[in-house]
Protein backbone atom coordinates (compact mmCIF):
# COMPACT_ATOMS: atom_id res chain seq x y z
CA UNK A 1 0.00 0.00 0.00
CA UNK A 2 1.52 3.36 -1.04
CA UNK A 3 1.46 5.99 1.87
CA UNK A 4 1.94 9.59 1.63
CA UNK A 5 3.66 11.16 4.96
CA UNK A 6 2.34 7.98 6.76
CA UNK A 7 -1.14 8.23 5.54
CA UNK A 8 -2.65 5.65 3.02
CA UNK A 9 -2.69 7.53 0.07
CA UNK A 10 -5.45 6.97 -2.34
CA UNK A 11 -5.50 7.52 -6.20
CA UNK A 12 -8.60 10.09 -6.60
CA UNK A 13 -7.97 11.02 -10.54
CA UNK A 14 -10.65 8.51 -11.33
CA UNK A 15 -13.38 9.47 -8.74
CA UNK A 16 -12.80 13.49 -10.37
CA UNK A 17 -12.86 12.23 -13.70
CA UNK A 18 -16.12 10.50 -12.79
CA UNK A 19 -17.47 13.71 -11.07
CA UNK A 20 -17.88 11.79 -7.64
CA UNK A 21 -15.75 13.83 -6.03
CA UNK A 22 -15.00 17.75 -5.97
CA UNK A 23 -11.22 18.35 -6.90
CA UNK A 24 -11.36 21.48 -5.26
CA UNK A 25 -12.01 19.90 -1.68
CA UNK A 26 -11.94 16.17 -1.79
CA UNK A 27 -15.37 16.16 -0.72
CA UNK A 28 -18.09 14.46 -2.58
CA UNK A 29 -20.02 16.04 -5.53
CA UNK A 30 -23.23 17.82 -4.74
CA UNK A 31 -26.54 15.93 -6.45
CA UNK A 32 -27.68 17.79 -9.39
CA UNK A 33 -30.53 19.67 -9.53
CA UNK A 34 -33.84 18.05 -9.82
CA UNK A 35 -36.75 20.11 -11.39
CA UNK A 36 -40.19 18.55 -11.93
CA UNK A 37 -41.78 19.97 -15.36
CA UNK A 38 -45.34 19.79 -17.07
CA UNK A 39 -44.70 19.45 -20.62
CA UNK A 40 -42.23 17.63 -22.43
CA UNK A 41 -39.95 20.85 -23.89
CA UNK A 42 -37.87 22.41 -21.52
CA UNK A 43 -35.36 24.99 -21.66
CA UNK A 44 -32.31 25.77 -19.26
CA UNK A 45 -29.54 28.73 -18.81
CA UNK A 46 -28.11 27.03 -16.00
CA UNK A 47 -30.07 29.55 -13.81
CA UNK A 48 -27.64 32.40 -11.76
CA UNK A 49 -27.89 34.90 -14.08
CA UNK A 50 -24.65 35.81 -15.88
CA UNK A 51 -22.98 33.07 -13.99
CA UNK A 52 -25.28 30.29 -15.74
CA UNK A 53 -24.79 28.86 -19.16
CA UNK A 54 -25.87 29.63 -23.01
CA UNK A 55 -29.97 28.88 -23.30
CA UNK A 56 -30.60 25.10 -24.34
CA UNK A 57 -34.09 23.63 -25.31
CA UNK A 58 -33.96 20.09 -24.32
CA UNK A 59 -36.96 17.19 -24.98
CA UNK A 60 -37.85 14.87 -22.72
CA UNK A 61 -37.66 11.16 -23.49
CA UNK A 62 -39.25 8.37 -23.63
CA UNK A 63 -38.55 7.78 -20.20
CA UNK A 64 -39.87 11.58 -19.27
CA UNK A 65 -36.66 12.50 -18.10
CA UNK A 66 -33.51 14.79 -19.57
CA UNK A 67 -30.31 16.09 -18.18
CA UNK A 68 -28.90 19.07 -19.17
CA UNK A 69 -25.66 18.67 -21.04
CA UNK A 70 -23.74 21.63 -19.72
CA UNK A 71 -24.98 21.66 -15.80
CA UNK A 72 -26.49 18.56 -15.36
CA UNK A 73 -30.09 19.83 -14.28
CA UNK A 74 -32.08 17.00 -14.36
CA UNK A 75 -35.61 17.86 -15.76
CA UNK A 76 -38.19 14.80 -15.02
CA UNK A 77 -42.42 15.41 -16.10
CA UNK A 78 -44.72 15.38 -13.34
CA UNK A 79 -46.72 11.94 -12.26
CA UNK A 80 -43.83 10.02 -14.22
CA UNK A 81 -42.55 6.98 -13.02
CA UNK A 82 -39.31 8.96 -12.66
CA UNK A 83 -40.97 11.73 -10.69
CA UNK A 84 -41.99 8.68 -8.07
CA UNK A 85 -38.58 7.49 -7.60
CA UNK A 86 -37.05 11.03 -6.37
Amino acid sequence: MLTLAGTPYIDAAPLILAGTIDPMTANPAPKPETILVDGHRVSCDGGGGALGHPKVFLELGEDDVVECGYCDRRFVKKGSEAAKQD
